[in-house]
C-alpha cells in the first residue's frame, strides 16, 4: 500500500463533512463546483525544454503545483552471460555470444532487455531521497515502464552493449495534491518524445553512431516516423488517480477531496495497439487515503459549543467517544477497498472513450502539435 497524503489539508471535522455530504451527492459536487467526476484539471504542457537530455517534458497543473523530467541515455556494455541449448545444457560463453548474433537480425532486442537497464528518480521540495513518498513514487513509475517489458527490450544494440536509461523526475514545487499522476504524465511525455542517436554499425560491431542530430530515432516510434524496431508498438504507460466516495468514483482529486475519500485507486494504463489509443491495465496500486489519519469529530453532546457538556475526566471522555463515535460531524472511513469497486474503476478507466483514452490522447496530441 502507498504512503499516504504528502500534506494534511486544515480543514474542522465540520468541512471536512460538509465537504464529503457533497461528493455523495448524486451527481457529486466536486470542491472547485466546475467540474464533473471525469474531469481532470487544465493544465499547461511543453516538451524539449532540457537541451542536454535525449528528451524532457514540463507540465504544470492549474493549482500550481509543476513536474519537471529529463531523459537522458549512455552505452554501456552488457555483461556475457552463459545461454542454455535447445537441451537445457549451458552453452559456452563464445558460443552463447554467436547464437545471438544469428539471431538478432530476425528479432532484434526482442526479450533480451534487462529491468536494471531503466533506473528512475524522484526529487520532492521537503523531502530526502529515500522518504517512503519518493521511494514508492520511484517504483510505481518504474514497475508500469517496465510491465510490458517493451521499453527495456528498446535499449538494446547488440550481443555486447545496451543503452542505460536515467529518468530524473522533479517536482519543482511542495505537493499540493498526490503528485503521482502529474509525475506520470510527464514522464510519460518525455519519454513519447526522447529521441536516441541513429546506430550505423551492424549486428555485433562496436556501436557506432549519426551525430547527425535529425537522424534520430524515437525511442517510441511515430506512426508516421521511424522507429528503432521499424514498427510502431506501444507508447508509455500512463497513472490515473481514482478515489470513492459514497456510490461514487472521482478522478483527479484535489487535496481536499482526498481528505473525504473512502479508497483511492492508482490505475496505469498504456495503449492496446500501436494504431489505438484504447488503454489496457499494465498494473494497479492503492493509496492510504489522508482521511484514514483524520481524527473523528466531536459530537454535540461533548461540544459546549453547541450546548454540550465537556466531560469531567479523560476516562469519561474516552467513554463517550466510544459510544458517540457514529454520530458525531465526522468520522474518518476505515477498510479497504471492494473488488466491485475495482472492477468499476477498472472498467470507467479502460472502456472505449473512457478517462485513459482521453488522457493518452490528449498527451499525444501536445507531441504532434
Amino acid at each position: 500500500m502507498a504512503p499516504n497524503q504528502p500534506q494534511q489539508v486544515t480543514l474542522s471535522p465540520a468541512e471536512l463533512s460538509f465537504l464529503r455530504s457533497t461528493l455523495v451527492q448524486s451527481p457529486p459536487i466536486r470542491f472547485d463546483h466546475t467540474k464533473g467526476p471525469k474531469d481532470f484539471r487544465s493544465m499547461r504542457a511543453e516538451y524539449d525544454v532540457l537541451p542536454g537530455a535525449n528528451g524532457s517534458a514540463r507540465i504544470a497543473l492549474e493549482d500550481g503545483t509543476e513536474a519537471l523530467v529529463g531523459v537522458k541515455a549512455e552505452v554501456e556494455k552488457s555483461q556475457r552471460r552463459p545461454s542454455p541449448d535447445a537441451r537445457g545444457n549451458t552453452l559456452s560463453v563464445a558460443a552463447g555470444d554467436a547464437e545471438m548474433r544469428d539471431t538478432d537480425a530476425e528479432n532484434h532486442g526482442k526479450g533480451k532487455g534487462q529491468n536494471s537497464w531503466i533506473e528512475t528518480s524522484v526529487e520532492i521540495p521537503g523531502f530526502r531521497d529515500d522518504d517512503p513518498l519518493p521511494v514508492f513514487l520511484a517504483s510505481m513509475l518504474t514497475e508500469s515502464l517496465l510491465a510490458s517489458g517493451e521499453l527495456k527490450d528498446r535499449l538494446y544494440i547488440n550481443s555486447r552493449f545496451h543503452w542505460k536509461l536515467y529518468i530524473d523526475i522533479l517536482l519543482l514545487s511542495p505537493p499540493l495534491s498526490y503528485p503521482l499522476a502529474l509525475l506520470s504524465m510527464t514522464t510519460h511525455l518525455a519519454l513519447l518524445t526522447s529521441r536516441l542517436p541513429a546506430l550505423k554499425s551492424e549486428k555485433d560491431e562496436d556501436p557506432l553512431f549519426d551525430d547527425d542530430w535529425d537522424a534520430a530515432v524515437f525511442l517510441y516510434p511515430k506512426n508516421e516516423g521511424k522507429s528503432l524496431f521499424g514498427a510502431a508498438e506501444d507508447k508509455p504507460p500512463v497513472i490515473v488517480l481514482a478515489m470513492a466516495v459514497g456510490p461514487n468514483i472521482i478522478f483527479d482529486p484535489c487535496m481536499e477531496e482526498l481528505a473525504v475519500a473512502d479508497a483511492v485507486l492508482a490505475v496505469a494504463c498504456a495503449n492496446a495497439t500501436s494504431s489505438s489509443t484504447r488503454a489496457r491495465i499494465v498494473s494497479i496500486r492503492t493509496i492510504d487515503p489522508p482521511s484514514h489519519l483524520t481524527p473523528p469529530g466531536v459530537p454535540n453532546s461533548m461540544n459546549s459549543a453547541t450546548g454540550g457538556t465537556v466531560p469531567a475526566s479523560s476516562a469519561d471522555a474516552l467513554t463517550q467517544r466510544e459510544l458517540l463515535a457514529t454520530s458525531g460531524v465526522w468520522t474518518p472511513p476505515r477498510g479497504g477497498m471492494k473488488r466491485a469497486l475495482i472492477s468499476q474503476v477498472v472498467k470507467i478507466v479502460v472502456e472505449e472513450g473512457g478517462v485513459a483514452e482521453e488522457v493518452i490522447s490528449a498527451l499525444q496530441a501536445i507531441e504532434l502539435g
